[in-house]
């Protein structure tokens, strides 16, 4: 799928505030506000924009732990790896990669503890030959 520059623009302004008027898109733009609603809708039809979510403020999830979870899969068990992780609800987000290991799994917990089953329970899959975490200290920006 191939979008303008003009579109990246708009894509990038959304990311950081999907609530944000369409005047004020369209000021941020230097465009007008049916420009901007029609350039959303477009990207809506042809599915660029999939949808909007919500990003809580990092004073929200100080209490809370987050991990990347690298994982490493036996052969011929990633879709079945997958389907298990996908119900663990404190796996926010899971990604293939490329390299050493073969996903990467976003897991948010209250705490220590409740990290340490979660990454048990990840091991634990069928198929999961090993996992190494990395705790987040904090975040710098995000997008």
């Amino acid at each position: 799928m191939k979008i303008s520059p003009a579109d990246e623009r708009l894509l990038s302004v959304l990311r950081e505030d999907a609530r944000a008027s369409t005047a004020q898109i369209a000021r941020r733009l230097g465009l007008s506000r049916t420009t901007v609603q029609s350039r959303i809708d477009r990207l809506e039809q042809q599915g660029v924009i999939a949808g909007y979510t919500v990003r809580t403020h990092e004073d929200y999830e100080q209490g809370q732990v987050r991990a990347h979870i690298l994982i490493t899969v036996l052969p011929k068990k990633m879709p079945a790896v997958v389907k298990a992780l996908r119900d663990i609800p404190e796996v926010r987000s899971l990604h293939s990669v490329s390299g050493n290991h073969d996903l990467i799994a976003m897991v948010v917990v209250g705490g220590v503890s409740e990290m340490d089953v979660v990454t048990d329970a990840i091991g634990a899959v069928d198929g999961v030959e090993r996992t190494t975490s990395a705790i987040i200290l904090s975040t710098k920006f995000e997008r």
